[in-house]
């Protein structure tokens, strides 16, 4: 069995009821919904197509809502417009239609922010420019780096802490509609401080789902902690963050954030560009193939393809492609050793630290975590335990929200009111979905008080 998760955005190329089939088959863990892309309507139909395919196939997948954020972008811009090297451009906060002299851009309030000197980037860096002037509703530039510039494209500014809300109007009305859908994750975009989860969160009220904090502005990344202790998962975002600071700091702050994220247990997923030239071509670079392998041996949850399975040629076959990568990393036996820390409190925590010993000690067939709301598996998890991890749960969406994470096989199992009852019920779903065979032994973990999150206090070991 793969133990890391593969997320995959769906898009054009992949919303058809066989692509969907097909990326489940090849072994997609959670489908990426973007709402920076695609209509509510749009992404209903892939929700319902998702979801029907996954049923036909037997398995969880999870579905994860990427929120759009506050991100800058260009207004409307005539096509075939090229910017110079050396010639003024003008970024409006309103006015018509862009050309080679000036745009509008969506932060009307841009030129509040900015100070002479400031580099802005428009379209992931290709474009340069630098502020020569301010004025009320516009920034005076100079073209750096020129090229041609179309409508939408992103603007980013690096080192400049911008005024703008962490959620737009738009994000709450797609939340809005995502919870009303059942998704099972939410992605947070442009996370810059621990305030912008919780903000999230209380948007959510009492129908609150995990949240996915995006690291993908530098400011997060002075705040990394608390995001990591308030998110229930972490993203690291390379695109937007390579564009926010440099191309030679994603690399450290890739490290940075994952070992952040297994000091403290929190899932951690890797994401942009990791099998990029497949968008278009039928085999990765050497480069992308060492790059997501090196993500496995970091130990990260997941990893995630963006663009090439939303509006590339071949999405199944990028992602078949990337479930042989990671099967080979995985089999070389060679991964980071992960030993998250735990408040001496923490019951729950301590026990999952004590199956994973007691399970490589006795050679277990596995380790079977009873749990109401996912918690107990993500801590079992976090461990990176030899033995394989089976969350039994009641709930099915407990076991689409552990999709994304490391190792965990969700299965769900039928009801019980006794503590011998919980064993017997997971027990009984580990044998009918044949992941422990007769004569095998298991290590089941759950709480004397049945059916009450966050009760896990005891270990037993049974036979199948």
């Amino acid at each position: 069995m793969r133990r890391t998760k593969i997320i995959a955005t769906l898009g054009p190329s992949s919303d058809d009821a066989d692509a969907l089939q097909g990326l489940v088959d090849a072994g997609i863990d959670v489908a990426r919904l973007n709402t920076a892309h695609a209509s509510c309507a749009v992404l209903e139909r892939q929700l319902h197509a998702i979801r029907t395919a996954a049923k036909a196939s037997g398995r969880h997948v999870g579905v994860m809502l990427d929120l759009g954020g506050a991100k800058l972008r260009l207004g409307e811009v005539a096509t075939g417009t090229l910017l110079a090297e050396g010639e003024p451009f003008v970024l409006r906060a309103a006015g018509g239609a862009g050309d080679r002299s000036g745009a509008v851009v969506t932060h009307a309030g841009l030129a509040d922010d900015v100070t002479p000197g400031d580099r802005i980037l428009i379209d992931d860096g290709r474009i340069e420019l630098r502020v020569t002037a301010t004025a009320p509703g516009e920034v005076h530039t100079v073209v750096v780096s020129g090229g041609p510039v179309s409508s939408r494209k992103g603007v980013n500014v690096p080192g400049v802490r911008l005024n703008v809300e962490g959620m737009t109007q738009r994000d709450l009305d797609d939340l809005a509609w995502a919870l009303d859908m059942g998704v099972d994750l939410v992605a947070q975009s442009f996370v810059r401080c621990a305030e912008d989860v919780v903000r999230l969160r209380e948007a959510m009220g009492d129908r609150a789902v995990p949240i996915v904090a995006k690291i993908e502005k530098h400011e997060a990344l002075d705040d990394l902690e608390r995001i990591v202790d308030t998110a229930d998962i972490v993203m690291v975002a390379r695109g937007d963050l390579g564009v926010e600071t440099s191309p030679e700091a994603v690399p450290v702050a890739q490290r940075r954030i994952v070992a952040e994220c297994h000091r403290t247990g929190t899932p951690v997923i890797v994401a942009t560009q990791m099998l990029e030239s497949m968008t278009s071509a039928m085999r990765p670079t050497r480069a992308e193939a060492s790059d997501v392998a090196n993500a496995i041996f970091d130990s990260v949850d997941a990893v995630m393809l963006s663009g090439e399975t939303a509006i590339g040629d071949h999405p199944v076959h990028v992602l078949a492609t990337m479930d042989r990568i990671v099967r080979a990393a995985e089999g070389a036996g060679v991964r980071e050793t992960v030993r998250p820390g735990r408040r001496a409190t923490d019951v729950a925590a301590a026990v999952s630290g004590a199956v994973c010993d007691l399970a490589g000690s006795l050679d277990l067939a596995a380790i079977v975590t009873v749990t109401q709301s996912g918690a107990t598996a993500r801590k079992v998890a976090a461990h990176r335990p030899d033995t394989p991890v089976v969350a039994a749960t009641p709930d099915d969406v407990v076991a689409r929200r552990l999709t994304p994470v490391w190792g965990v096989r969700p299965l769900v199992i039928g009801a019980y009111d006794s503590t011998d009852g919980m064993v017997t019920a997971a027990v009984q779903a580990l044998r009918d979905a044949g992941a422990a065979q007769p004569g095998e032994m298991v290590a089941v973990t759950g709480g004397v008080a049945v059916h009450v999150t966050g009760s896990t206090d005891f270990i037993q070991v049974c036979g199948v």
